[in-house]
């Protein structure tokens, strides 16, 4: 008399451990990761030698045609946020290659009437 012998199927793979991973990978990246406003428009950064990083105050944007914007307001509203800000000593400025220097100095010295003492010119290296 003949027996046969039964095929074992191979066990399956679970792919449960594999989607396990994944969420765990998802949840590391979405608690790493550093979610900031875009800028309000482009801006093509000055170039500077210096590596000295910049601490991230307050930031406003300057546009080569010299629009500013601070906190999600941009041109008089702007200003009018700056000057009516008690609490704002230190600005960073994120200004356009572009920009004209008499421009952005007519700007440093709105901010300097507006109470602001020190700023940080954002610059990219070369």
């Amino acid at each position: 008399m003949q027996f046969t012998r039964s095929r074992r199927r191979p066990h399956a793979e679970s792919v449960v451990p594999m989607i396990n991973v994944v969420f765990l990978l998802l949840i590391f990246f979405m608690m790493t990761a550093r979610i900031a406003p875009a800028p309000p428009f482009d801006l093509t950064l000055p170039e500077a030698d210096s590596d000295e990083a910049v601490a991230d105050l307050e930031t406003l944007y300057v546009s080569a045609a010299g629009m500013i914007a601070l906190g999600g307001q941009t041109g008089e509203d702007a200003w009018a946020a700056i000057e009516a800000a008690e609490s704002v000593e230190q600005v960073t400025i994120r200004a356009d290659a572009e920009l004209p220097a008499r421009d952005l100095a007519s700007i440093l010295s709105r901010l300097a009437k507006a109470g602001v003492t020190r700023f940080s010119l954002v610059v990219r290296q070369e």
